[in-house]
């Protein structure tokens, strides 16, 4: 299957990223190599890419797709969280500008048979990497209904939770649960007719919940966005894509406290810490993607951009 993905807010992250020729920047979510791509055409022979994904389907699409540039091009299959041992490996000290786009590409919702998409028949899989133990069908066949209730509500924000674990416990007693039509079956008689009329895929929320807790996408994010603050060099600038409100907290959130010039207690009158801040914002709020992105692609829709350089 041919790795298609649209990069989201694709000139905003290069403007933003302001790309020194000989620079070296990561791409911590590679996917396709949508953004690399820019990332490269701004490149010259002596700058490089380091592209990192779980998902070795998405490393050979990108080496395809990127050896036409001159650039230097080192593909790292691991986990963006692991940035600071992949770059002790690559012997690289600093960065020049990263990048992470949060959350599932659309080669992997539009792969039948990777079972991210609730649209389509497949096995409840959901794993960025396949070499992960772990799949969607262990939690749904394996977790308690109290387990299952909370990562629902928690990384689904479902408030139909409790009712979803309740209707997949049950019929798992009677037959195992292994595939994402089933599930989307389950999920739809646990919601009352009235709440499905309105609002998003009555899926869409469990599915998104299953996915983080597969591929642990929270679990990890927050002192990763550290480490790769730390990893940047003076000037350097680290965007970040989020998609749901659960990831976008986080990214605030640590921005918010790189941020900060000074960490005492607010009860202290002066400072006595002497704190210095890590970076700075380059934008009060997040960006959004155009009217035109979103009509065009409208997996984009509920896409924010956080910037921040550091001094």
């Amino acid at each position: 299957m041919e790795f298609k993905h649209a990069p989201v807010m694709y000139q905003e992250v290069l403007d933003n990223l302001k790309i020194k020729e000989d620079g070296i920047y990561v791409d911590g979510t590679l996917g396709g190599g949508g953004h690399s791509v820019g990332i490269c055409k701004s490149l010259n022979d002596k700058g490089t890419l380091v592209g990192i994904d779980r998902d070795t389907d998405a490393i050979h699409a990108s080496q395809d797709r990127l050896k036409e540039y001159s650039c230097k091009k080192i593909y790292v299959h691991d986990n963006y969280a692991n940035i600071k041992n992949s770059l002790n490996d690559l012997n690289l000290k600093k960065i020049d500008g990263a990048l992470l786009d949060l959350g599932v590409s659309s080669f992997q919702l539009d792969n039948e048979q990777r079972g991210f998409s609730y649209m389509k028949d497949a096995p409840l899989d959901m794993r960025m990497n396949a070499e992960d133990s772990v799949t969607a069908e262990d939690i749904i066949n394996g977790y308690s209904e109290e387990c299952l209730k909370n990562v629902i509500k928690d990384y689904g924000e479902e408030k139909w939770a409790s009712r979803i674990a309740s209707f997949i416990v049950k019929e798992r007693k009677q037959n195992p649960i292994n595939t994402t039509s089933k599930l989307v079956e389950i999920i739809k008689a646990a919601i009352p007719a009235a709440a499905r009329r309105t609002g998003p895929h009555p899926a869409k929320r469990t599915f998104q919940a299953l996915r983080i807790e597969v591929n642990n996408e929270l679990g990890l994010l927050e002192e990763a966005i550290y480490d790769f603050i730390d990893e940047l060099d003076t000037g350097g600038r680290l965007c970040i894509i989020t998609f749901h409100s659960l990831e976008d907290r986080i990214v605030k959130n640590c921005f918010n406290e790189s941020a900060k010039k000074c960490t005492c207690p607010t009860n202290i009158p002066v400072c006595i810490c002497e704190g210095k801040a890590k970076v700075k914002k380059v934008y009060k709020k997040p960006l959004y993607p155009s009217e035109n992105e979103v009509e065009t692609n409208p997996r984009s829709r509920s896409a924010k951009l956080r910037v921040v350089e550091k001094v």
